[in-house]
């Protein structure tokens, strides 16, 4: 090849100074297109079909819905309590219903029978408080009677003939004396009336503070137990103490309205009750 040929000049597709601008346009046009045909391709995989059933109330509901709620049990209450098979269903099956980590297995009688003969309250013990691999309640939420009721339901399958554990009978309140009733009568039924009225005023009272418990592991344990995000862990004083100063109307206000990486009320549906009533709790944990 000669230098004569070397020396041309090197010609590219631009010639022309109309074909530069076309080039420079399309340089920003077409990648902009494709973005909003990229974006409309998504949202399109996302979004409601028109004529189906996404933009219904219910399953717009369930898509705004809360990620999960506080359920406070009356232990009184029998209907507001799980059946041993529900309990199983729910928490239990994970293990016991193949047989994992060592777990006996549902209606396996073999495996079922040394434990058996080791008594009810040997298995409600060790459900409640966890053994081996198993946590405490399996690492579920449930009141002693719930617990009792799925210990009994496998037991039984196994062999057992264990009966089912009873609600506690709620507090029965004695009625105040007829309105006709003499005056001497009412005289002497004076203290009796007192005594039902006291009870029936410290019912609720005595109602939420023993939710208060349940309240705190259901929720606030999630950062109380172990200190997240700067929470003053559950029993520590040192932690507690300029935080009590506020006093416990200072200290559930805060709670209800959030504070720092707590959100209102914890994240929970309790009542500003049930909110004073756990403050309290952890509050007297502290002193």
């Amino acid at each position: 090849m000669s230098d004569a040929e070397h020396d041309l000049p090197h010609e590219g597709p631009i010639k022309t100074p109309k074909q530069l601008v076309w080039a420079v346009v399309a340089a920003f046009v077409v990648p902009i297109i494709a973005i909003i045909l990229l974006v409309n391709y998504v949202v399109a995989e996302k979004m409601p079909a028109a004529g189906s059933t996404g933009l219904a109330a219910e399953a717009v509901a369930a898509r705004i819905a809360p990620v999960g709620h506080v359920d406070i049990k009356d232990a009184s209450d029998p209907s507001s309590l799980k059946t041993g098979a529900q309990v199983y269903a729910g928490q239990c099956i994970a293990c016991h219903g193949s047989g994992a980590a060592g777990a006996p297995k549902f209606g396996d009688a073999a495996a079922w029978a040394p434990r058996i003969k080791a008594s009810y309250e040997a298995l409600l013990t060790s459900a409640l408080k966890g053994k081996g691999n198993m946590s405490a309640q399996g690492g579920g939420d449930f009141s002693d009677v719930e617990i009792g009721r799925a210990v009994v339901y496998m037991a039984n399958q196994g062999g057992a003939k264990f009966d089912e554990p009873k609600a506690a009978a709620p507090v029965a309140v004695e009625a105040a004396p007829a309105a006709n009733a003499a005056p001497a009568a009412t005289t002497d039924a004076a203290p009796a009336v007192a005594a039902a009225v006291a009870v029936a005023v410290a019912a609720p009272v005595a109602a939420k503070a023993d939710a208060a418990p349940a309240l705190y592991a259901q929720t606030c344990s999630v950062c109380h137990a172990a200190g997240v995000a700067g929470a003053p862990r559950l029993g520590d004083k040192a932690g507690w103490a300029p935080r009590i100063t506020a006093g416990i109307d200072g200290l559930t206000a805060s709670a209800i309205k959030g504070k720092g990486a707590m959100p209102p009320k914890g994240g929970s549906a309790a009542s500003e009750a049930e909110i004073k009533a756990v403050v309290a709790y952890m509050v007297a944990a502290a002193k």
